[in-house]
């Protein structure tokens, strides 16, 4: 799943909005979309190669979801700094930095031989992603000064982003398999690598004029509160009172600070990170809480199947990522049709029905066993969840930049992305910690009941349960969000701005 924010359409130096349009654009967008690809790549790559990663570097249950969430915490509170760093930096500047920087990040979590050592790796990632992705679809949108052209720009950049993620899948699975998991990163260092030499002859130069000044202290405060966040979910899995242990209670409390001042900061200054205006609209503000809802059921998802497929049913890795292509290929069926429409059908229908259908996907996906089917259970269950995200996804993209003013263009969209992101991270520290307890508790109460192999895949079972419950309640909560808020038109909805594929 990948997002990706518009940009700002702030005059620009040196940029092709200033005269003649750039005549190495197409060369440039073919290298844009291999850093986005890259990106992508590893958002799905990761999964995959996780559960032979954990084994390899003995990473606890509680701690494995940091490997996940580490990458979208960082790359999710940064983003929209990321943006304006891009903006008023140099775009081309940063693109490259975003490029190295993230070829260094990934080489250090190959090299990994701990599990602190992977988890600053991929935080580092998030970090150099976060200027990435930004910087990126900057250029793209500077480069390309004819609408029919930038339409047909922006179109190749979304076939990567929704493409991307199932070829991830493959590629994870065949490098797990056949080489090492570690390769699942290393795999990065020659793609940014040689995607940042060729773009220093090919990609011009643009930078944004006017108020250059970022707001730190609100990316410190949103950042270092949801980091302590997370790490209270972990500690309730992992500390011997779980959720009323003081150090669980700490960082909990640490985060509501954190975030509390964060939001009392973005009111005062006249910078903020975040405008308040840009959320308190009725409908954005549900297309950002629904989607922040969605994303954490649905990477908690793709982390619990991953595991379910190798450590249960006994799939090699790359059965696994081919386990998964339906629901990629669902997404990107559905999210056609949801384009088309648009223009016709009240968005709040498209939104609910595209959150009951992945309430009923994630629902089913309760009904796991040790020996279920995948063509009769999971295959029904995956096409349940991508129909309803592929309608979900491309309506809350266009509803995120409804009524939005030109200035704000930019934050909106970006938002949209920085929610799903967010959620993901909380999400699946969440869920995972859910499935720590459960499958403790079950192995407590079931002691001495039979084979100590067999009962701990039984409370694995138990354990998935309960996260699939819990994620599945998650979008039907987004669900209930769009009926009761989302009162916007088919004709209010933005049609430009934001590139987003599921």
């Amino acid at each position: 799943m990948a997002s990706v924010e518009s940009v700002d359409r702030a005059p620009s130096q040196g940029s092709a909005l200033d005269g003649e349009p750039d005549p190495r654009r197409w060369w440039a967008l073919g290298i844009i979309a291999i850093a986005q690809l890259m990106v992508v790549l590893d958002a799905s790559i990761v999964n995959i190669a996780l559960p032979s990663a954990q084994a390899d570097l003995a990473i606890s249950d509680a701690n494995r979801q940091w490997v996940v969430t580490a990458y979208t915490l960082a790359f999710g509170g940064l983003l929209l700094l990321g943006g304006r760093i891009a903006d008023y930096t140099g775009r081309k500047r940063i693109f490259l930095i975003g490029l190295i920087g993230f070829a260094v990040a990934s080489a250090l979590g190959g090299a990994a031989t701990n599990d602190v050592m992977l988890f600053g790796a991929r935080a580092l990632q998030g970090v150099f992603a976060a200027l990435l992705a930004p910087a990126a679809l900057s250029l793209l949108q500077v480069s390309f000064t004819d609408a029919k052209e930038r339409a047909r720009a922006f179109g190749v950049y979304g076939a990567i982003s929704g493409g991307g993620a199932a070829i991830g899948l493959i590629l994870g699975g065949v490098l797990t398999e056949y080489v090492s998991w570690r390769w699942c990163l290393f795999v990065n260092v020659p793609i940014a690598v040689l995607a940042a030499l060729a773009a220093v002859s090919v990609v011009r130069e643009s930078k944004a004029h006017g108020d250059t000044r970022y707001d730190v202290p609100g990316a410190v405060l949103v950042s270092g509160g949801l980091a302590s966040l997370v790490y209270g979910f972990t500690q309730a899995a992992e500390a011997k009172d779980g959720w009323t242990d003081t150090s669980t209670i700490t960082w909990l409390v640490v985060a509501a600070v954190l975030l509390v001042g964060f939001v009392i900061w973005e009111t005062r200054t006249h910078h903020p990170l975040l405008p308040l205006r840009v959320v308190l609209d009725r409908n954005r503000g549900a297309a950002y809480a629904s989607s922040l809802l969605i994303g954490a059921g649905l990477f908690a998802m793709f982390l619990f199947l991953a595991y379910y497929f190798q450590q249960n049913l006994g799939y090699s890795a790359v059965k696994s990522g081919f386990a998964f292509l339906p629901f990629s290929a669902g997404i990107i069926v559905s999210a056609t049709v949801a384009s088309s429409l648009m223009p016709k059908v009240n968005p709040r229908v498209l939104l609910v029905v595209g959150g009951v259908l992945a309430t009923a996907g994630l629902a089913l996906l309760t009904r796991i066993d040790l020996d279920s089917s995948w063509l009769t259970l999971i295959l029904p269950a995956e096409v349940l969840l991508s129909l309803g995200m592929g309608l979900f996804f491309v309506v809350s993209a266009s509803l995120a930049l409804t009524k939005v003013e030109e200035h704000d263009a930019g934050v909106a969209s970006a938002m949209l992305n920085t929610s799903q992101q967010i959620g993901g991270a909380l999400g699946t520290a969440l869920l995972n910690t859910l499935f720590a307890s459960a499958v403790t508790s079950w192995m407590t109460d079931n002691a001495g009941s039979g084979n100590v192999q067999q009962l701990a895949s039984e409370a694995a079972i138990h354990g998935y349960h309960v996260a699939f419950w819990v994620g599945a309640a998650f979008i039907a909560t987004a669900t209930i969000i769009t009926l009761l808020m989302v009162n916007a038109r088919s004709n209010e909805l933005s049609n430009e701005g934001a590139v987003h594929v599921g």
